[in-house]
Parts: C-alpha cells; structure tokens; sequence
C-alpha cells in the first residue's frame, strides 16, 4: 500500500479519539477538540479519559478498549512514557492512524532516545501509521479537521500546503497567517520526531493531492533522500515546491538535534540535488510565507521579466542593484509602442524607460489616473512577464480608489501582479486590507515584492521543464 493511501485517514478522517481529553480550558486535550469543532468537522468525536463522565456533550470513553469499533484516527495527548502502550491499544481496537503529541523523546536525552525506539517498535510491530511524537498535530481544511491543540479557531482554507519539522507550524505560525495574511492553507503537518511518517511520505501524498496547488517545506533533515528527490522530480514540473531547510552549518545541525533529534545530510551535495529536481531553495524562515502569500492568488510568472512602475527615483537604483546583484530579475526593454502609450501619459520633459517613474505623470493627472494607464501600458507589453507596482499612499495626498488594482489583474490573468507602498502606515494597512481579500497580494517592504517573485520565478523553471 502507498503511502498516499496510508495518509488517507490523516486528512479525511471520518471520526476521531482523542485519547487524553480534558474538561480543563486551555489544556491541549480541550483545545483540540474546540479546534476541530471551530472549524465544522462533521465527524465523530470520541473523547478518552479514565475519569469517564461527558465533555462538551458528548461521551467520555474511559479507556482505549471501550472505544466503538471503526474509528479511522487516534489523537494522543498522554505523557511520553504512555505512549508507546497506547499506540498499542489503539492497534488492538483497528485504528491504524495516530498523531502522537507528547515530547521528551530522542530531542532530549538517552533515556528519551530509547523510549522513541520503544514506540517506532510499537509502530512497526503493529503496522500502525504515526505522526510524531513532539508534535502540535497537522491540518485538512478540506476535511474541515485539524489535529492541532494550538487555539485556532476556524482556519481559513487555500490552496497552500505545508509541511514542517516543527510542530509550531500549526500553531504559532499558523496564527501569524490566520491574523497577518489573506491567504489560506489545503493541509499542514508538524512531523516532530518522524518515528514513522517522514517528509517523503507526506510529499507522496501531496503530490496528487488536488486541494493542494504549491507545497513549502521547512526541514532539518531528510531520512530518505533519494526517495524525496525521486518524486520532486516528478512534482516540480506540476506545482511549486519550495524548502527552507535548517541545520545546514555545524552549529544548525547541533541545535536540530535538541530540537527534533534530526541528523543532517551533506547540505552541498543535496543543495546540487534539490536544484536539480526543480526544489526551490530559500534561506529565511519569513520567505516561507512570503512567496505564500505571492502563489496563492497569482500565477507562477511565466519568466522573469518585469515591469517596474515606481513613484522614486532611488526605489528604481536600489531594486536595479537588487535584481541585478541577487536576484534573478531584468527589467527588459519595452516596446515602442508601450513606450508611446507612456510618453502620452507623461510630461514631455520626462525620460521614460523600464523601471518607470510614475511620479511626474501623477502630478499631472492624478495618482489613479497615471497608474492605471501606466500599469496597463506595461502589463500588455509581450516583454513582460509580471508587474510590480509601488504606491505612494497619504491622506495628504488623498487616497484614490483602488478598484482599478484587482480590476486590472483580472483582466490580465497570465502575468502576477504585486504591489508594494511609501507612504502613512494608516493608508498602507487600509490599500492591504481592500487589495489582498480580492486577490492582490501587497509587500510593505519593497524589496519584499521582488524577492518573493524570484522565488516564483526560480519554481517557474521547473514548472517548464
């Protein structure tokens, strides 16, 4: 049986036992249930707890044993030294998948080190399926469910996946993409340790997984990575893959083994193989959700070509070095007729090029107007493969309708459109909070826009080939 088939359970499962479960608010056997209530899970939930008693209105079953028979999942939240007996108690009652909670495995001494060997025997000797230990659970928005005991509430759904050595994806940085970005996530997965379930199994099963359009990674190591560039390969040329992976230096690789007991591999010569099997590899944890934010409502650029409308003259210098020094961006000439369209728009004294400076056609005739018109001059330009405008956005100034914005990226679908603003922070956060709901991703920082879009731009490639 594939992997993929054995996951199937993880992310669609049609009832759940939370072994663990407690009456107490803000306890991890609490807040899992609420989590997948918050977000409309239609299943069974079973609550395990030798007190007995009712939960929530619902049943408390006091051990494993007394559990109905047919449930596809087994949530345990019991302490590390229980969970190799209750990954077999789960075998005996036919639940063959389980998210596994607890720390104090391999990440922190000998004596843990030996309790995780006793738990993968558990696993292995029953043909069970586990993510974990030491994890915060995982995500399905297309099942409605989440694992996680991290507060949540309802989990907006996208079309982002990812997966995590880390079981703080689904919870913390869950949260900062809950409250800071308009974007939404198809499956997320904290791997913890990997007594059993490992990224390779994970990436087989998201492969194929129609919810799922770009998938991320944050690793500190790989356990097979053969078998994880075997199916890249076959991956990249389909959807987006991009990976942050720690312990890449001595002192990286010490800290992952206190953190996940995760060993390295030879970080230059995988680095060679990843970029082979078209693996987009990124080096800052907060381009994780950046290039997120970029794919998940625009297209992968067709090239890297750009056209650039800036209101400064020095955005336009700074960004040239940018692109030039460590991006993988031009900035192309642009066609006499686009160079017409701009010159009519334009005060005559004004040399026009690609960036295009803006800012003397908006003193003109206005922000909205000189925009729009410049925009939409660039954006039908067969030079181009993406836009990326910055906005100069005050109350002083006055601020204009936006509507043109999403306006203008519908009407041109192929070519991703990112903007970024100079301004009051106020008129900032209010164009963010009109552009990103209707599909306009926004960069407070500009160098932000162009590094998310070489990100893409580098996945494009593979997605060529």
């Amino acid at each position: 049986m594939t992997a993929k088939r054995n996951l199937k359970r993880f992310f669609a499962p049609r009832n759940v036992a939370v072994v663990g479960a407690s009456a107490t608010k803000g306890r991890p056997g609490r807040v899992v249930i609420e989590n997948m209530r918050a977000n409309g899970y239609a299943g069974n939930i079973y609550p395990v707890n030798p007190r007995g008693g009712r939960l929530l209105g619902m049943k408390v079953y006091k051990t494993i044993e007394d559990l109905p028979s047919g449930i596809d999942l087994a949530i345990v939240i019991l302490a590390a030294q229980a969970t190799p007996q209750a990954v077999r108690d789960c075998a005996a009652r036919k639940i063959g998948s389980i998210v596994l909670v607890a720390g104090g495995f391999a990440e922190v001494d000998h004596a843990g080190e030996d309790l995780q060997e006793e738990l993968a025997r558990a696993a292995h000797e029953t043909g069970v399926r586990v993510l974990g230990p030491n994890t915060a659970g995982h995500i399905s928005t297309p099942a409605d469910f989440t694992s996680s005991f991290f507060p949540l509430g309802k989990i907006p759904k996208g079309g982002i996946s990812y997966v995590a050595q880390t079981g703080n994806f689904t919870g913390a940085m869950m949260k900062h993409i809950m409250s800071a970005e308009n974007y939404g996530v198809a499956r997320c997965i904290g791997l913890g340790n990997t007594v059993d379930i490992d990224e390779t199994d994970v990436f087989e099963f998201l492969a194929t997984d129609k919810h799922t359009d770009a998938i991320f990674f944050y690793l500190e190591s790989l356990r097979r990575p053969r078998d994880f560039i075997e199916i890249a390969r076959k991956v990249t040329p389909k959807k987006p893959v991009i990976m942050l992976k720690g312990g890449a230096t001595p002192d990286g690789a010490a800290a992952a083994l206190s953190h996940t007991a995760s060993l390295g591999s030879d970080d230059r010569i995988l680095d060679g193989a990843l970029r082979q099997a078209g693996v987009v590899r990124i080096d800052e944890f907060s381009h994780l959700f950046l290039a997120a934010k970029a794919a998940a409502p625009m297209p992968v650029p067709a090239g890297n070509r750009v056209g650039f409308v800036s209101p400064s003259g020095a955005f336009i210098v700074h960004i040239s070095d940018l692109c030039r020094q460590r991006l993988n961006l031009t900035f192309p000439n642009l066609t006499k007729k686009t160079m017409d369209r701009l010159k009519e728009i334009s005060p005559p004294f004004i040399r026009l090029s690609n960036p295009v400076d803006i800012f003397p056609s908006a003193t003109v005739h206005g922000m909205e107007y000189a925009y729009r018109e410049a925009m939409e001059a660039v954006f039908k330009d067969p030079n181009v493969d993406a836009v990326v405008s910055i906005m100069i956005l005050t109350k002083e100034l006055g601020m204009p309708s936006l509507d043109f914005i999403p306006e203008l990226a519908a009407k041109y679908p192929k070519k991703p459109l990112y903007i970024s603003f100079s301004g009051d922070h106020a008129c900032n956060e209010e164009a963010k909070a009109f552009l990103e709901p209707r599909g306009v991703p926004t960069f407070p920082l500009i160098e932000d826009a162009f590094k998310a879009l070489d990100i893409l731009v580098r996945a494009g490639q593979a997605l060529k080939s």
